[in-house]
């Protein structure tokens, strides 16, 4: 069974309960790693340990959720060996799976609606990564 780590900051909170649901519901197992509540916190934080867990093999994949997906998504990617991609359509979120085989998925809780939210991330978890081309460029990304 996949195991998604999910993480995120106050912003994010209610979208990541909301997903981790819905990840859960598909049959994956969830590793949630905080944050708990809407109390204010460093997204840094939530997103390095999400991706330290992507990283390390703890998770197959990883979501990361602030208030717009861009603190979170920086701090995954400073992560060695994250691809986070920060997704706002379907398409983005194909892509960024197809070309970038992003391990990691950040989302904005406060700019992307729940209904839109869980499209990205089917969108996201039933695509491949098409590899050829592609491939060259992320092991040059992983080795940044």
């Amino acid at each position: 069974m996949m195991k998604i780590a999910i993480a995120s900051d106050h912003g994010g909170f209610e979208l990541k309960e909301i997903v981790k649901k819905h990840v859960a519901e598909r049959g994956f197992e969830v590793a949630d790693l905080g944050t708990n509540s809407e109390e204010s916190v460093d997204y840094p934080v939530y997103g390095k340990a999400c991706g330290e867990a992507v990283a390390n093999g703890d998770a197959d994949c990883g979501i990361v959720v602030c208030g717009t997906g861009i603190g979170i998504s920086i701090a995954a990617n400073k992560v060695k060996g994250v691809r986070c991609g920060l997704c706002t359509s379907v398409e983005m979120a194909q892509l960024t799976k197809q070309h970038n085989n992003a391990n990691v998925l950040a989302l904005g809780g406060r700019t992307t609606a729940p209904e839109l939210a869980l499209q990205i991330v089917d969108a996201w978890l039933d695509t491949d990564f098409e590899g050829g081309r592609h491939e060259r460029r992320t092991n040059m990304l992983d080795e940044m």
